[in-house]
């Protein structure tokens, strides 16, 4: 059985508070020491690099090799869709086992896709791309009957019996839907002992008649349920009213409700067309024009409304970016630096597969076609957050961005028993480990070129394999494992 030491790198691991000039011995996939003068049966010298867990993504649609290998370059060693999930929840899992994954794995089961089988006659699929058209297919967006409301529940049942990784609720797409159903859906959480991610509804400050505001909903339902409540991106549903929703959480908080959050460093969003509050009567509430759409495989920004209404009604499962906030103004920056500033706030990338021509989201080339498309966030979100918190602005220390990137989403997993061997180094934990060096570590991704590697990520291991080798990806390396909540 060999080993590997990792020589002379300043450990920091944010599970006991460790910030020293130490060793870190691998064997067997997992941590097999810390400590000074380890031998091994290899040596890689990590002098003068940064040492930690591997960052735990709790808000990932990637789906696939090809973005999970922009991920690994990112410092990403688990990559989980727990906000849309999948359904069957089965079908993910082998789909993905089959193909191999670069990184660790997993999903949640889909409150969307249970209410678009029974309210609309849609068959779900597991599928990033067939959950991007349903988005368009008004009919699952309304109010369910009481039987209607007890079949999808019991579709979600079956899902998290099997393992599912939580609920994972697209509310902001079913904005108008009754919010006792809500309520049921916390109580299946709280008795089934898991975690719900939930893109919330519409602000009140953005949409007046909404039948409940989105932060102030998943707040009530984690009182009254004792669910746990994630509020997924909460930079881009809270945009410029994010001070007043942040308030409403750390009050929740101080009040002892389970409720967590997670926000990602950029100022444009991407999601399908056919998405309920992208429709040109709603964008003027967010301050919007169609023109703040554009369409990632072709560039295409939306000329006007009638454009607009023509890929809503031909195309409504089109990834798009949508710009909610301008990053070339200072004011909007510091909106996204206070969504990562506020207590504990996780980091979660909301990335996107990538997205080529002919209508495929994978292939195992490697480096990938020029033609791909996607968001920077696929490729940046780490280390766009380490340059701006931690090298810019000092707002986070190197145990605090750890804390945050790995420490604490392993945390909201605490109900699935292998997330406790993830993001720390402690003894006996997941050698799921990234090398970071702190003098470059930045985002290189842009909205033109977005399928730009990030830098700074000198090593990379996923249960012990290498899967980024001196700051370039392994291109055989599929050692990713799922993750489940039994």
């Amino acid at each position: 059985m060999t080993s590997l030491v990792l020589r002379g790198g300043r450990v920091v691991d944010p599970g006991n508070g460790r910030d020293e000039i130490a060793d870190v011995r691998v064997q067997d996939g997992r941590i097999d020491a810390v400590g000074p003068d380890l031998t091994g049966d290899g040596v890689i010298d990590v002098a003068g690099k940064i040492v930690g867990p591997g960052f735990v993504d709790l808000h990932s649609h990637v789906h696939t090799i090809a973005g999970q290998r922009l991920q690994a370059l990112d410092g990403v060693t688990t990559s989980l869709d727990l906000e849309a999930g999948v359904m069957p929840i089965a079908d993910a899992y082998a789909h993905a086992a089959a193909e191999g994954r670069p990184l660790n794995y997993g999903f949640s089961a889909s409150w969307a896709d249970a209410r678009g089988q029974v309210l609309a006659g849609v068959s779900p699929r597991s599928s990033i791309v067939h959950s991007l058209a349903l988005l368009g297919e008004p009919e699952w967006q309304r109010s369910s009957s009481p039987r209607e409301l007890g079949e999808w529940l019991d579709l979600l049942r079956t899902d998290l019996a099997l393992g599912a990784l939580g609920i994972g609720i697209l509310m902001g797409y079913a904005p108008l839907t009754d919010p006792t159903e809500m309520v049921a859906v916390g109580r299946l959480a709280s008795e089934a002992g898991v975690a719900t991610f939930t893109h919330v509804r519409e602000l009140v400050e953005v949409k007046p008649e909404i039948p409940i505001d989105g932060p102030s909903e998943i707040v009530k339902v984690a009182a009254e349920t004792g669910a746990h409540m994630h509020h997924c991106h909460v930079n881009s549903t809270s945009a410029r009213h994010i001070a007043r929703v942040l308030e409403t959480v750390g009050q929740a908080q101080a009040e002892g409700s389970r409720v967590t959050v997670e926000a990602y460093p950029y100022g444009a969003g991407s999601t399908g067309i056919g998405a309920a509050f992208l429709a040109p009567e709603e964008l003027p509430r967010r301050g919007l024009t169609p023109s703040s759409i554009v369409v990632v495989s072709t560039r295409e920004r939306i000329r006007d409304e009638d454009r607009l209404r023509e890929l809503r009604a031909t195309a409504p499962g089109t990834p798009i970016i949508v710009e909610f906030l301008d990053e070339t103004v200072p004011a909007d920056v510091e909106l996204l630096r206070q969504s990562l500033r506020f207590p504990d706030s996780i980091v979660a990338s909301d990335a996107m597969p990538v997205f080529f021509p002919d209508g495929r989201i994978e292939t195992r080339e490697w480096p990938l076609p020029a033609d791909g498309r996607t968001h920077p966030r696929t490729a940046g979100t780490y280390c766009r957050s380490l340059r701006t918190m931690v090298r810019e602005s000092g707002d986070w220390t190197w145990t605090e961005a750890f804390r945050r990137c790995s420490w604490l989403p392993a945390q909201v997993l605490s109900f699935a028993p292998a997330a406790a061997r993830k993001g720390h180094l402690g003894v006996g934990a997941d050698a799921d480990i990234v090398v970071i060096d702190p003098a470059t570590v930045t985002d290189r991704s842009t909205y033109d070129d977005p399928l730009v590697t990030s830098v700074g990520v000198s090593h990379l291991f996923v249960g012990g394999t290498a899967v980024v080798r001196d700051g370039d990806l392994v291109p055989d390396a599929y050692p990713g494992q799922p993750l489940r909540a039994n």
